[in-house]
């Protein structure tokens, strides 16, 4: 099976990452899209506001409907700072018959040279960089070998941001359309991100 690995903080996840998502697995030929909340991701400095069980309850909720979506919770469960190397290598030994293609932004694509073991990494994944409208990527500005396992493909416009969901919800505005009815209801019902 061709399986997309889709990771983020989810805080929260919001349609944007659904409708990439979509948009990956039909255009790279993808059989699932699984979708892994960070416990602590190792290049952010600022500590997600919900807690895992809750990301992780509304990625459960957001592809609830999509049987080609599935929540994964290997990071949360690890606990710790995830570093992807370790998650991709603890993937290949527990499904060896599966191949792996890890989701980024089209802006992360540049730091992978930065990712901790990466050189080992690219022997076993291939990565999908999603281009956004007006940002253009240059792979021939990678080591060869890095840019050898990345694929480009166009992701459709949909400015939304899980950092735009949370002001809202903090000023009591609306996220209706932002995210899924069920994340919104969950949302409401917990009062994330109000203060």
């Amino acid at each position: 099976m061709r399986i997309g690995i889709m990771g983020g903080t989810f805080d929260p996840i919001h349609l944007g990452h659904l409708i990439a998502a979509e948009s990956v697995r039909t255009s790279c030929e993808l059989d699932e899209v699984w979708f892994m909340p960070t416990f602590v991701p190792p290049h952010k400095s600022n500590a997600p506001k919900a807690t895992p069980e809750e990301r992780l309850e509304m990625v459960r909720l957001a592809v609830e409907d999509n049987p080609f979506f599935h929540p994964f919770d290997y990071e949360l469960r690890k606990g710790g700072v995830s570093y992807s190397i370790e998650t991709m290598t603890e993937l290949r030994v527990k499904y060896p018959d599966h191949e792996f293609y890890y989701i980024i932004g089209g802006d992360m694509v540049q730091f992978l040279p930065k990712w901790v073991r990466i050189e080992e990494m690219v022997q076993f994944v291939q990565f999908i960089g999603l281009n956004r409208p007006g940002y253009t990527v240059d792979l021939s500005e990678l080591p060869p070998l890095i840019a050898k396992a990345v694929t480009m493909t166009e992701m459709p416009s949909f400015h939304i941001s899980s950092t735009y969901i949370r002001e809202r919800c903090l000023e009591g505005l609306s996220i209706r359309y932002c995210v899924p009815k069920a994340v919104e209801a969950y949302i409401r019902e917990r009062k994330l991100y109000e203060s």
